[in-house]
């Protein structure tokens, strides 16, 4: 079906998130974005993890913003969402990866919906309670293999397991865990209370930058799991990978924005000049202004760049409601695609604009406690993810020999040589 085409019999139109009105989405959270930006250098310098801020998002709505209306979301799009997580990547860029896990389970549920009933989770959502990530195991896991367990114990199932870049958990109320069952050896994902006897978080990320987003350690200890709640991986919504890219790309696109709006702010309050500049005035040199305005058009054009992707993963998140699989999978490559063309492009954007803004101040913008590195310290973390090396080949391979891309792929340690 196109993406303007009415749902397959049986899903009503409300049961979809098409649409909300952005502007009043800013406004609602536009004085909660400045009051995060107003604590961002601080929360910064100590390391204070974000609590209090993502608990004000949840219980504002923010975590609900793609639920639709009929359960008490907001009904944004894709591309809304990614602007609006843009929004707050330029207050503090640590936020909105540290909710990456939140919104990939609420799409993952938003999608589940089109076969199965999931208004209970719409309900948990709409009532403020967040989802942390943890699939990532490190260590002597080889690739293809999970030691993280979900297995019979008692009358009910437990999950077993320790994993790293456990982003977000350690704010959430609900865990989505990638494991293995004990007794089928299936691939699941267990949603685990995030407070439940036999959880422990530790704040062990010690990255130089998004140091607050929660990725460390998490720890799992016999922690029971709901039957319902432990899901098929093969169920999992097919354009994953391609979202949990987006919400990167929000997160740089910010961090270029948030580098260029503090460096204007402190290259206007600016008093000291250079006797071979070009004006009287900081403010009032061109040069300085060229510096700047460069790096607010490179934040505005990874913004659009974000978006634009993002539009070809809602086309993909409505054609799972529709009843043409050649449709659905062409639009769940496309998400996978554009969203690994825009990596590709963004990432130079936002690395430059956090790193050449700084000529815009001379020595004095590189004192630390204006923690301006910081932008560029979290925009080159953000972009170690899923390394843009092996999306630039991807995207090649597909321009030059038409090759599908991979939509899930798996780190470890490589097997031995043979031969």
């Amino acid at each position: 079906m196109s993406v303007d085409a009415t749902p397959r019999v049986g899903v009503r139109s409300d049961d979809l998130s098409t649409g909300a009105d952005l502007g009043a989405l800013r406004e609602r959270f536009r004085p909660l974005f400045e009051r995060i930006r107003a604590g961002a250098v601080a929360r910064e310098t100590t390391g204070e993890l974000a609590h209090e801020e993502i608990r004000a998002l949840a219980d504002l709505g923010f975590g609900a913003v793609r639920v639709p209306v009929a359960y008490g979301g907001a009904g944004a799009s894709l591309p809304q969402l990614i602007e609006l997580l843009t929004d707050l990547a330029e207050a503090d860029s640590n936020i909105p990866q540290a909710l990456r896990g939140h919104f990939a389970l609420v799409e993952d549920r938003l999608n589940a919906h089109a076969g199965t009933d999931q208004s209970v989770w719409f309900e948990r959502f709409v009532a403020g309670e967040i989802a942390g990530n943890a699939w990532t195991e490190v260590g002597d896991v080889a690739v293809g293999d999970v030691l993280t367990r979900v297995r019979p114990h008692g009358d009910g199932l437990v999950v077993d397991g320790r994993k790293f870049y456990a982003t977000g958990s350690i704010y959430a109320d609900w865990i989505d865990v990638f494991a293995r069952r004990d007794d089928t050896g299936e691939d699941v994902c267990a949603i685990v209370p995030a407070r439940r006897p036999g959880v422990t978080h530790i704040d062990d990320w010690d990255g130089f930058g998004q140091r607050t987003t929660g990725s460390g350690t998490l720890l799992l200890e016999r922690v029971p799991v709901a039957p319902e709640d432990v899901i098929p991986f093969r169920e999992r919504f097919a354009y994953q990978t391609a979202f949990y890219q987006l919400v990167l790309l929000a997160v740089l696109a910010g961090s270029a924005r948030g580098a260029a709006r503090d460096v204007a702010d402190a290259a206007a309050r600016r008093t000291r000049v250079y006797s071979h500049g070009a004006a009287a005035r900081w403010p009032e040199d061109p040069q300085i202004q060229q510096v700047v305005g460069t790096a607010t058009a490179r934040g505005w054009a990874a913004t659009a760049v974000a978006v634009r992707a993002a539009a070809s993963a809602q086309r993909a998140y409505l054609a799972r409601f529709g009843d043409d699989p050649h449709e659905e999978q062409a639009a769940n490559e496309a998400a996978e695609l554009d969203s690994a063309q825009a990596q590709v492009v963004l990432v130079d954007l936002a690395q430059r604009a956090t790193s050449d803004v700084f000529d815009a101040l001379g020595a004095s913008g590189v004192r630390s406690g204006a923690q301006l590195d910081r932008h560029w310290r979290n925009a080159r973390t953000a972009a170690s993810h899923n390394p843009v090396v092996f999306k630039a080949r991807i995207v090649g391979d597909w321009a030059v020999n038409g090759t599908p891309p991979p939509y899930v792929w798996q780190i470890g340690q490589a097997a031995p040589a043979t031969g």
